[in-house]
């Protein structure tokens, strides 16, 4: 069957929406839609007519008609059934009375369906359901920025609330003394017999790696306050919260310090230098053709457990040296068992690439054998896609556990375990928020961690997480006991292979039997990984 076109029009033809599947103009359409009303006979129960050219076959739709515009020479029974897909469609995605204002505003999304029914005019293989999910295409990148967004907001606000209560218990505290000055005559106290004293504050200027007597006289001196007031924001002020909340005896022993502090230096930083996306990961020598295979993977993981979303994004690039090699095919890995399944994988292959044949395996190769690939060059033969929620394909699962306790303070565990015992993965960094104004007391852990000032969280670093060492835990203390103020928890690291278990099995060349060599680098890097 071959359909030219596929088009709602009114009853006395006038095209509201056309969608063309072969070369023709608007002026042919609108001519054969116009003549159509002519065409239908009145008290009949047929849903075809032919001209000299064309086959109308067509369905009433409330007060509109839906029809698709064959050759003669197409089978009417594929015909029908093509039509009643496009009617459900319609309905589906019109959801009010179907008329012209309602199939203008969803013009855009009818037409992408159309194109996901008939693709250069012959029947594409899907179902409703099918066509659904395609064009819903959710971003879930989106819904995590808003949630981190919303998290930024929440954390802002709690700051604010914080150092206004600072500023309003310093006010009070000004007065305080003012009166008792006024009142105390000349006495040394300088608050008389209401035996008012100073409130002791650190001084951040004598921050020294060992403590001494002179550290611990300068921390109980008491400052004088200053007429301008506290300075919002200043990094001297944090350190002197980061030691009152350790204590002066815990600074010769805590990495905390040296992790958080600030180096204050009048000297131009250094311009940055470029990202390296593998990191850690070893480099692998290229032959003379070398296939790269990048995927990237977006996911959302529930708190209490499940996957909120999950997308793997893939592309394999073929690179060429040597002509002699250039007249090749490439076979792919069969799908692991225990692995994705390939029905669940969408794959797009370059157009000049042949689509893969069902039921055998999946094969490389230009559709016309006596081409050579390009020399040189890079050129990305295949990209594939999955979209899920099966919690089996996550390759690293995280388990988040605050527990505020009755004193102010939440004791949080953190662990993760490798789920994909087949993957590697290098510089795995597990990035936990803190509450605002707290610092954490680190009791155990696997693996080094650090402070991120900017973004005041944790950040948990592994260097390397396989099958030899698939788990590890966090554990520490800090003040505050909302169990939400810790998510979302980010995680960022690169893997080795794919996880959509997209690989190369072998490398022929085309007319010889004698394989070449060839080289294989798979990377796995993180659009977005978050705990919410």
């Amino acid at each position: 069957m071959v359909v030219l076109a596929a088009s709602i029009c009114t009853k006395g033809g006038k095209a509201v929406l056309s969608r063309q599947f072969r070369d023709m103009t608007r002026a042919r359409i609108e001519s054969l839609l116009a003549s159509f009303p002519k065409l239908v006979p009145t008290n009949t129960q047929h849903t075809t007519v032919e001209t000299a050219d064309v086959r109308f076959v067509y369905q009433p739709l409330e007060d509109l008609y839906i029809l698709l515009i064959t050759n003669k020479a197409s089978n009417i029974l594929q015909d029908n059934e093509t039509l009643h897909l496009f009617a459900r469609v319609v309905s589906d995605m019109c959801r009010g009375a179907i008329d012209e204002r309602e199939i203008s505003r969803n013009a855009f999304e009818l037409l992408g369906a159309f194109d996901e029914i008939v693709s250069f005019g012959y029947r594409e293989q899907v179902n409703l359901m099918q066509v659904k999910s395609v064009l819903e295409m959710e971003s879930h990148e989106e819904k995590i920025q808003e949630i981190i967004a919303r998290n930024k907001e929440a954390e802002a606000k709690e700051e604010l609330k914080r150092r206004a209560k600072q500023l309003e218990m310093q006010r009070r505290e000004q007065q305080r003394r003012a009166a008792g000055s006024s009142s105390g005559g000349s006495g040394y106290m300088g608050g008389g017999i209401t035996g008012y004293s100073p409130v002791p504050q650190a001084a951040p200027e004598p921050i020294r790696a060992t403590p001494s007597p002179s550290t611990t006289q300068t921390t109980t001196r008491a400052p004088a306050f200053r007429g301008s007031g506290m300075k919002l924001g200043s990094k001297k002020t944090k350190q002197a919260e980061l030691i009152d909340a350790l204590g002066g005896e815990a600074l010769a022993t805590t990495p905390l310090l040296a992790e958080a502090s600030v180096p204050q230096s009048p000297s131009v930083s250094a311009p940055p230098e470029p990202k390296n996306e593998r990191g850690s990961l070893p480099e692998v020598e290229h032959e003379s053709i070398h296939i790269a295979i990048k995927e990237q993977i977006s996911l959302s993981l529930l708190r209490d457990g499940g996957v909120e979303s999950m997308e793997i994004k893939g592309d394999m690039n073929l690179h060429i040296t040597d002509p002699d090699v250039a007249h090749l095919r490439l076979t792919l890995a069969p799908p692991q068992a225990d692995g994705i399944p390939a029905s669940a994988i969408q794959f797009k292959q370059h157009p000049n690439v042949a689509k893969f044949t069902p039921g055998q395996d999946r094969v490389i190769a230009l559709k016309d054998p006596s081409r050579a690939f390009p020399v040189n060059q890079s050129l990305a033969v295949l990209k594939w896609r999955y979209a899920g929620t099966d919690e089996s394909n996550v390759p690293l699962s995280i388990n988040c556990w605050p527990s505020p306790s009755n004193d102010g303070t939440c004791e949080v565990n953190i662990e993760y375990e490798l789920e994909n015992q087949k993957a590697e993965l290098y510089d795995v960094v597990i990035s936990i928020p803190l509450p605002a104004g707290s610092y954490p007391s680190v009791s155990s852990h696997s693996g080094s961690w650090s402070l991120d000032p900017d973004s005041h969280s944790l950040a948990w670093s592994i260097p390397y997480v396989s099958a030899g060492e698939p788990s590890g835990s966090l554990t520490f203390t800090v003040g505050g006991d909302d169990a939400g103020a810790f998510f979302p928890v980010e995680v960022t690291f690169v893997g080795k292979g794919s996880l959509a278990g997209v690989g190369v099995a072998s490398v022929s060349k085309i007319g010889d039997d004698e394989p070449p060599s060839y080289s294989v680098d798979s990377m796995v890097l993180v659009d977005q990984y978050l705990v919410v």
